[in-house]
């Protein structure tokens, strides 16, 4: 059987310190590979080759926000799973940055072991994101967007394994919580991706975000 491919990460962080720190980490780690170091969005425009499958992005850069930056690097690599970073809850800026296309929003204090988990969520569909920053979205989105209903109706249980997607559980993870196997997991996703015409997780949560219904 031959092994699984690493997972290319590159990283976009002004801080010169942090982003060497989080290249050694990476780098350092079986299964990963640090493939770009960039200072600003505009650096990372003219050179991420090979592409990675998941960026680590500042949310306050130099130049192009982090959070404008994510469109236009998702508009150039579509298939680039890109995963937020700040050093607090930027109320504007989380909003602006799920909506234009980011799987992800972490402090820059998460732990390296659970960084390194969040890189591999959102290489396999995830949709990471730290406690603090999932609880103030939901908060966010609630307080901010207008009643709307759905186009589909979800049944309470798959409301509740969306909320925990939103949250970045796994698959195991969501099983644990609610009490159901596996198996059901799955099935109760299907059944969100088909009502929600989604193809994935990160979208499937972006989706429920906008629409609140979640």
């Amino acid at each position: 059987m031959m092994p699984e491919e690493a997972i290319r990460v590159a990283i976009v962080e002004d801080d010169r310190s942090l982003r060497q720190g989080l290249a050694l980490l990476i780098s350092g780690t079986p299964g990963y590979q640090c493939t770009g170091q960039f200072r600003s969005v505009e650096d990372s425009l003219r050179g991420m080759e090979p592409e990675p499958h998941v960026l680590l992005m500042d949310i306050h850069l130099p130049g192009m926000p982090g959070s404008e930056g994510v469109k236009v690097l998702r508009a150039r690599h579509p298939a680039m799973q890109i995963v937020m970073l700040t050093v607090f809850d930027d109320p504007d800026r989380v909003f602006e940055s799920i909506c234009n296309g980011a799987c992800g929003y972490l402090l820059k204090k998460t732990p390296p072991a659970r960084l390194l988990e969040a890189i591999s969520e959102a290489h396999h569909g995830g949709a990471p994101m730290t406690p603090e920053i999932a609880r103030r979205v939901v908060t966010l989105f609630q307080e901010t967007l207008p009643p709307r209903k759905a186009d589909c109706e979800l049944s309470a249980r798959e409301q509740s394994v969306l909320a925990l997607l939103a949250e970045g559980y796994s698959y195991t993870g969501l099983a644990g919580q609610l009490g159901i196997t596996v198996n059901t997991v799955r099935n109760h996703i299907r059944a969100i991706y088909e009502k929600l015409h989604v193809h994935s997780r990160s979208e499937a949560v972006s989706k429920a975000i906008r629409r609140r219904i979640i």
